[in-house]
């Protein structure tokens, strides 16, 4: 008899139309990226305690029906949007791109300005944190197609950093310019809170066995930067149910491909930590935990509703211990803001990924001794800027997100 094989193994998902029905329309699931998955069917067990002469356990009963499970990959720009824009209950949007400016390229690296001869960047809805691209206009060549990092934000200007670390060149002003904001944005929203859940299914195909799940949630992602190898992300699941019974027979027939986007790695990026760019950080990870909270009801065995509780962001970063910058703002409770973009290549207009939290405070900046290198241990909270959204330079949110391809 055959036994499966995690190589052979499909992992399908699709949103849900009612929360906990396996969706009636088969076709249109998405394969999922992994290096691995697990979805399993847990249930509460009860045990007799009733008293008898026989010194022993009469009956066992099985009870409440949950879903847990985890899905990790390796972060690749668009392949895991959806559901990072599930977590943070808001789905991506397109920023409209600025046409017809004037604009004026100025600096000579690492950062340069692009100034505007009028309107504003910030109600055109550009953010710290962002990347932008100049895409039209009689510009150099070397100033076209290119991502730039904003990292400092006026209505007239944006200060910028290229990804690549290639060189702009100082011109303008340059007329019928266009700034192209790539792919989507998304962040955790003040109001209007989506609450999105999705049907799994594990294909074994060399053993024809499909189990699917139900009423799946995401409830946590944790992004991991090493300072060399793939950035990672894992996805926490809570779920409602076997959506049906296991059987031979696959229940998403037809599913759209694998993404084939590049993966992401630190070494291709930026990381600004307090508004300076950071060459000294060690790793970085970080958490987005949304939490669900439901209970059993009398007469079901499975949790009826999973209602939603606040999202929350923290996470850790260590770098080498080089002067008393960063340990002063753990000192002092001064907030700092974090910002990083991740590539696919090192190509002017790769693919990429960027997360900003631009109000985080510091839980510590604890020392490690070693004959080596000093690192401190940054762990940190990421806090709701109140001060931001429509017409500032950050969203009102604690993280805002921008995918490329999403």
């Amino acid at each position: 008899m055959t036994q499966a094989s995690g190589v052979f193994k499909q992992v399908s998902i699709k949103e849900e139309t009612t929360y906990g029905v396996i969706p009636a329309v088969a076709t249109g699931a998405q394969l999922l990226r992994r290096t691995d998955a697990a979805f399993n069917l847990s249930k509460d067990t009860y045990e007799s305690n009733e008293i008898r002469t026989d010194l022993q356990t009469a009956d066992m009963r099985h009870g409440v029906r949950r879903v847990a499970g985890t899905l990790n990959g390796e972060l690749s720009p668009g392949t895991y949007a959806a559901y990072l824009a599930a977590l943070v209950k808001r789905e991506f949007a397109a920023i409209s791109a600025l046409t017809g400016l004037s604009l004026t390229v100025a600096g000579s690296g690492p950062t340069y300005t692009v100034t505007r001869a009028s309107g504003s960047f910030l109600t055109s809805g550009i953010k710290i944190g962002q990347v932008i691209r100049l895409t039209a206009g009689t510009f150099n060549a070397a100033n076209l197609n290119k991502n730039l990092f904003v990292v400092a934000l006026t209505a007239l200007e944006a200060t910028v950093i290229v990804l690549n670390g290639s060189a702009l060149v100082a011109e303008g002003p340059i007329a019928t310019a266009t700034v192209t904001i790539p792919g989507k944005t998304t962040y955790v929203p003040t109001s209007g809170h989506t609450d999105k859940s999705f049907s799994i299914e594990e294909w074994y195909s060399d053993i024809s066995r499909s189990e699917v799940f139900s009423g799946c949630k995401f409830t946590k992602a944790s992004v991991q930067l090493p300072p060399s190898g793939m950035a990672t992300l894992g996805l926490d699941v809570a779920g409602k149910d076997h959506g049906q019974a296991p059987g031979s027979t696959r229940y998403f027939t037809s599913p759209t491909a694998l993404s084939s986007s590049g993966v992401v790695a630190a070494v291709n990026g930026v990381l600004r930590v307090g508004g300076v760019t950071m060459a000294t950080v060690t790793g970085l990870n970080f958490d987005i935990e949304a939490a669900f909270s439901g209970d059993p009801v009398v007469g079901a065995n499975v949790v009826p509703t999973q209602f939603a509780g606040r999202v929350k962001v923290s996470g850790q970063f260590t770098a080498y211990f080089e002067d008393g910058v960063i340990p002063a703002a753990f000192f002092d409770e001064t907030e700092l803001g974090l910002q990083v973009a991740l590539t696919s290549s090192n190509d002017a207009a790769a693919e990429f990924v960027s997360f900003s939290l631009s109000r985080v405070k510091l839980g510590g900046a604890d020392k490690a001794d070693s004959d080596g290198g000093v690192v401190r241990t940054y762990p940190f909270t990421a806090l709701l800027n109140s001060a931001g959204g429509s017409g500032t330079a950050h969203e009102q949110s604690t993280i805002a997100i921008q995918d490329s391809l999403a």
